[in-house]
């Protein structure tokens, strides 16, 4: 499945790739890997040794709640046999030591094993301080610039930010919703829907993907709606067949013709509310989930749903 082709300027995600969270260093890239790194993230120093039982156990579980973080803290680990000039520096006494440095100062740190609780607990403090601490990171950017090349219409730039964003996290619900996005608005229906079903579970309850799997669900029936020229003949021929103007709705919104679509539901309703079990409502309610809270559509027809209901 070959992405929507398409040039744009991207932030710099270099800092955010799986070899960067977590890394070995030394005496002379401590400066680089932990004072300058710390500027953006929080930075986890690992103090150990081969011959330490203690490292062993910590060690892995330090990395795990690390890479959990997905970015949002990195941790460098030190061999204090092979750099003893920067342990002692540091003033390490004994290992496993660790400390956490942001924007260039220690902030917090312990000695000796903890039990994973207390790891995962120590990491997402740091995670939070630096979430606190500074804006958006540049995988938040490279969404927030596609995102807006997509409302402007350049599916093509918003894919290949998307894209982008997938190479250095492959499941980020956001990159994976925009780029579904994409493929509609491209009219490639058959790759976003067949994308769609390869998802998880887990990922396809993500409220990221509520507006493209209305979009799929929309799309689907108007595949099978019909003609829109006979459904409109049935609709004038007979002003309460509901199923026929219920069916020309979702042609129109196939089309592109989505005031039209709405005007169509909004009518069943003015004629029989309760017809198909509320169906018309129900509908609507989907075109608006499928527009976006903010689109104008949504906004103008949620206030002409509303005077309908309580008129």
């Amino acid at each position: 499945m070959e992405p929507i082709i398409g040039d744009a300027a991207a932030p710099d995600m270099a800092g955010e790739t799986p070899g960067d969270i977590v890394k070995d260093s030394s005496q002379q890239s401590f400066a680089q890997d932990v004072i300058e790194a710390s500027m953006n993230v929080p930075v986890i120093v690992d103090f150990w040794a081969p011959w330490c039982g203690p490292c062993k156990q910590l060690g892995p579980m330090l990395e795990s709640a690390v890479k959990a973080a997905r970015g949002a803290v990195r941790m460098v680990k030190i061999n204090i046999d092979e750099n003893q000039q920067l342990a002692g520096q540091l003033r390490i006494q004994s290992i496993p030591t660790v400390y956490a440095f942001f924007q260039g100062q220690p902030v917090d740190g312990f000695q000796g094993a903890q039990p994973e609780s207390e790891v995962k607990a120590f990491v997402e403090r740091l995670r939070q301080a630096g979430e606190a601490g500074k804006g958006p990171s540049p995988i938040e950017q490279a969404i927030e610039q596609a995102q807006a090349a997509l409302e402007a219409g350049d599916a093509g730039a918003a894919s290949a930010l998307f894209s982008q964003v997938l190479q250095h996290d492959a499941e980020n619900p956001e990159a994976l919703a925009g780029l579904l996005a994409c493929y509609l608005a491209a009219g490639d229906l058959e790759t976003a829907q067949e994308m769609f079903e390869g998802l998880t579970d887990e990922l396809r309850q993500h409220p990221a993907f509520a507006s493209v799997a209305a979009q799929l669900d929309i799309q689907a029936q108007a595949g099978d709606a019909g003609e829109i020229p006979q459904l409109m003949e049935k609709v004038a021929t007979d002003h309460n067949d509901h199923q026929a103007r219920f069916d020309l709705a979702m042609a129109l919104h196939g089309s592109g013709q989505q005031q039209a679509a709405a005007d169509e539901l909004l009518e069943i309703m003015r004629r029989d509310r309760q017809w198909n079990d509320d169906g018309a409502r129900k509908q609507l309610l989907t075109f608006f989930e499928a527009w976006g809270p903010t689109d104008p559509l949504t906004i103008e027809n949620r206030r002409r749903l509303s005077s309908l209901l309580f008129s």
